[in-house]
């Protein structure tokens, strides 16, 4: 599926938000884990910038994601799109989606890499039939949504894998398949090339990529006007391109950030809808 592109404003078009400005507003980076010096550069930068165009930011660290994403003071946010557009669809609207630079990252979609160990027999996401799989959350559009897609051609009865192990992390996931606790899992390709980044030795082999989806979206609340998403989008855009030249862009594998369309995510939906149909409504 094409994205839906959106005309973004000209740089310089949105000096500052003339609706509501400078309420106390909240602002993370809750989805990549990336060296700390990074994270708080590019929240740095991206505060000034907020502060530029009329907001008032407050970083945050949420521990609660869900309840985080649902509060009427969210500014600015990244969250996954399958969440977006089930859970959240009434709480949050649609600012920028990114552009990654990790392999399986196309323009403004991504995918998952299906892992297992290096030394693991498996040659084709069929050899998993009746091992174990580990999934981060089953609000996840890369942990879980897209396995199921790629699961339910192959399922026979509304069941491929022997058993589950829900990690609460794709990092929990990965650590999962490398200590035997489970033999596959889907882990967003963003992920797993930060943390083979980090750890380049990881014994881990991509065995097979998901169906692609838009990339994770920056978000903010649900009452924002047109105004302030426009604002927030020249914000953004303008942090990105700002912390390329000092590498903290490349340390989070981010190459620029664009406007599309919130249509383009119903290709989330369909994935959902066609496992549905195909009798594989939960990964099993």
């Amino acid at each position: 599926m094409l994205p839906v592109r959106v005309t973004a404003p000209r740089t310089g078009e949105l000096a500052n938000v003339s609706e509501p400005a400078l309420r106390p507003s909240l602002v993370s980076l809750p989805m990549y884990d990336v060296p700390r010096a990074a994270r708080e550069r590019f929240l740095s930068v991206l505060t000034a910038h907020l502060k530029s165009r009329g907001f008032a930011p407050t970083v945050t660290e949420p521990a609660d994601l869900m309840a985080h994403w649902r509060v009427p003071d969210l500014l600015l946010s990244q969250t996954c799109g399958y969440p977006m557009v089930t859970a959240l669809r009434d709480h949050v609207r649609l600012v920028a989606v990114p552009h990654y630079d990790a392999p399986g990252c196309e323009g403004p979609f991504y995918r998952s890499a299906i892992v297992v160990r290096a030394e693991d027999a498996a040659r084709g996401v069929e050899d998993l039939r009746g091992r174990v799989a580990a999934f981060n959350s089953d609000h996840s559009q890369s942990g879980y949504n897209a396995l199921r897609a790629t699961i339910a051609p192959l399922a026979r009865g509304g069941r491929f894998f022997a058993s589950l192990v829900e990690t609460g992390s794709h990092r929990a996931s990965i650590d999962a398949v490398l200590e035997g606790v489970a033999d596959a899992a889907a882990i967003d390709a963003v992920t797993l090339a930060l943390a083979l980044d980090a750890e380049p030795t990881l014994p881990l082999r991509v065995l097979d990529l998901t169906p692609a989806a838009p990339a994770l979206p920056f978000v903010t609340g649900a009452g924002a006007s047109d105004a302030e998403v426009d604002a927030l989008f020249e914000a953004l855009r303008a942090s990105v391109e700002e912390i390329g030249p000092d590498g903290t862009r490349d340390a989070h594998r981010l190459l620029r950030v664009e406007r599309l369309d919130r249509a383009a995510f119903d290709v989330i939906l369909a994935q959902e809808q066609t496992s549905r149909a195909l009798g594989y409504p939960v990964l099993a």
